[in-house]
């Protein structure tokens, strides 16, 4: 396979994609994904659209995308995962959203669990026990 040249136009209406995961728009994310656009879509650094969304405390979008299949699990090319992310940032109710999508406390280098302990976390800790 040749190498793709990229495409002005495609890597703007991607850029946009990601700004709606960053300010939590959630119903045109929705339709976006349901017009075709990968939902587990990532940009250069590997963040997806869920990512974006956990890490800016939108748990209305990041439950929406978990819904329509977005990997709520999967990390970055730094090995950050949404849910570390959520915990650095002090997010409970992204927390919860990515907890009851399946996230794995455990999963990442750091992981949410160490992500925790290190900011003395306790309560979240909690949660990942059950």
């Amino acid at each position: 396979m040749g190498h793709m040249q990229s495409d002005p136009e495609l890597e703007e209406f991607a850029t946009r994609l990601f700004d709606l995961a960053r300010t939590g728009e959630t119903e045109r994310l929705r339709a976006y994904v349901g017009a075709g656009v990968p939902v587990d879509l990532t940009n250069g650094r590997g963040d997806t659209l869920l990512m974006l969304a956990a890490y800016h405390g939108h748990a209305d979008t990041v439950r929406a995308l978990a819904e329509l299949g977005a990997d709520p699990g999967r990390a970055n090319d730094r090995g950050q995962t949404p849910l570390a992310g959520a915990v650095f940032k002090k997010e409970p109710a992204v927390i919860r959203a990515l907890l009851e999508a399946g996230a794995d406390p455990h999963a990442g280098a750091p992981s949410a669990a160490d992500t925790a302990r290190m900011f003395g976390q306790d309560e979240y800790l909690k949660w990942f026990e059950k």
